[in-house]
């Protein structure tokens, strides 16, 4: 069982990796990170325990979350704190009243968590995406629709951002994820891994809803705005999602929810 002990001081050095979050999440955690919600929590502990560090939560809701300590590993420290007490902790009104601190994944080079997906598999490949949200919509897509990695590009933004995780529904906790070098050149990692690039386009002849995918497909997705480099859009297969009324663009993590959708039911 995890190791239960009640705080009442917000100096408690037991605490400090929770304090001033909003400050910390600007300059970085050295391999650590904050999940917020009991939620977020539940994914977290269900698919990966063995990175929890520690636990911050208002008494209040300890029966309720009796079954989430149950799967951590022993000795997990769990802090109990009274609101006021995790307000001054946290640096704001945290009425979620779940925080915990997470140890980020060992980081793996693109191509060889691309080579090693199965026969048939389906990726994100996210080109600077720079937006929380959007990072956290897509990852919460990819799980739904059990897309195999999300390749991010050298621009994207840090997906185990606090805002990022807590959009996702923790998704990105357990989606296997690699960031590419700069200047790294996706299209001839993908070629070489095996996966044809779909590159989503507005003036794309060949739609959606008629594509039959390869048994390795790469969703290739830009920012909302520049979109994907014209480098890249002439080194993939452009696909189009028609719209009504001379509307020609929908929000990326849409997108990409359209799209895995596709995938998802034509491979079936």
């Amino acid at each position: 069982m995890p190791q239960f002990r009640v705080v009442t001081d917000p100096d408690d050095p037991a605490v400090a990796p929770f304090r001033a979050i909003k400050e910390r999440d600007l300059v970085g955690r050295e391999g650590l990170f904050i999940a917020e919600g009991e939620t977020v929590l539940r994914a977290f502990v269900r698919d990966a325990p063995e990175r929890v560090v520690s636990l911050l939560i208002d008494p209040k809701r300890q029966d309720k979350l009796a079954q989430v300590f149950e799967g951590l590993p022993d000795e997990t420290p769990v802090h109990f704190a009274d609101q006021a007490v995790l307000d001054a902790i946290a640096g704001f009104h945290l009425h979620r009243g779940v925080l915990a601190v997470g140890r980020k994944p060992e980081p793996i080079a693109a191509r060889d968590l691309l080579a090693g997906l199965p026969e048939r598999a389906v990726v994100l490949v996210l080109c600077g995406i720079a937006n929380h949200d959007n990072i956290g919509g897509i990852y919460r897509n990819a799980a739904a629709f059990g897309a195999d990695a999300v390749v991010l590009d050298a621009d994207c933004c840090d997906p185990l951002y606090r805002k990022a995780i807590r959009v996702s529904v923790g998704a990105v906790l357990s989606v296997p994820t690699a960031r590419l070098e700069r200047g790294e050149d996706i299209a001839q990692l993908l070629a070489a891994t095996g996966f044809e690039g779909l590159a989503l386009s507005p003036s794309a002849s060949e739609i959606l809803a008629h594509l039959k995918p390869a048994p390795r497909t790469a969703v290739l997705l830009g920012a909302e705005g520049p979109g994907l480099t014209p480098e890249v859009m002439a080194r993939a297969r452009t696909i189009g999602i028609p719209m009504a009324n001379g509307f020609d663009s929908l929000n990326v993590a849409t997108t990409s929810g359209i799209v895995l959708h596709h995938l998802r039911f034509a491979q079936g």
